[in-house]
């Protein structure tokens, strides 16, 4: 006869996460654990209206939700904690998002915040041991989060090939992709898959791509 969940302060949840499936097996999950999920919801846009519906006592949140299914929901849970610094927050992932990942755990004094990787959900007494302890204002971070972000921090052009250094050293001068092509002897074409091979390297958040080369610039100067 399998045994009864321990008994834990019941918590009052908001939960978002766009996979149907995987949602509804995190409800039961926390309902078993004696919690409830006072909104269940799918995208950032409707996490950001529970939490100020609902007023929760911790968001679970999954990183990747529509429109475009890259940071959505992690953007959504630093924006969360800038309003309200005092809501912890829970982030699942399949990967590591390291430009917001550090910004979320910087939040607030760093308390009620964690940050797992979702083969932890399958670790069933992990996780809700993981979710009681943020919602108490403790601070939980996945090992491996904790691998990439210390990696990152060591030198964050580490990932960056040779050539793709000197590209990102040319933009730093100013130069446009022509002149960069010149200076390098290698096509426009070259130079923009490098220019692309960089920014997604770099992990730096979706914007429009004046404004990622700029923050290119800024973690090359500050490197």
């Amino acid at each position: 006869m399998p045994s009864e969940p321990p008994r834990t302060r019941t918590l009052r949840i908001v939960l978002a996460e766009d996979s149907v499936l995987l949602r509804e097996g995190l409800i039961g999950l926390l309902t078993r654990f004696g919690h409830e999920v006072v909104a269940a919801v799918g995208d950032a846009d409707a996490l950001r209206a529970a939490v100020a519906e609902h007023e929760p006592d911790v968001v679970v949140t999954d990183v990747r939700m529509p429109p475009g299914f890259q940071d959505e929901g992690l953007h959504a849970a630093v924006q969360l904690r800038e309003e309200r610094p005092g809501l912890p927050v829970l982030v699942l992932s399949q990967y590591v998002q390291r430009a917001y990942a550090a910004e979320l755990l910087d939040s607030g004094d760093g308390s009620g915040v964690g940050y797992l990787l979702k083969d932890r959900v399958g670790q069933v007494e992990e996780f809700v041991n993981a979710l009681a302890e943020v919602a108490s204002g403790g601070t939980v971070v996945d090992p491996e989060v904790v691998r990439q972000l210390l990696r990152r921090r060591r030198d964050p052009l580490a990932r960056l090939t040779p050539r793709e250094r000197e590209v990102l050293a040319l933009i730093a001068e100013g130069r446009s992709n022509g002149a960069i092509a010149k200076a390098l002897v290698v096509s426009e074409a070259a130079v923009g898959k490098h220019i692309g091979s960089i920014l997604t390297k770099l992990d730096l958040p979706p914007a429009d791509d004046v404004h990622r080369r700029v923050l290119a610039v800024l973690t090359y100067l500050r490197s």
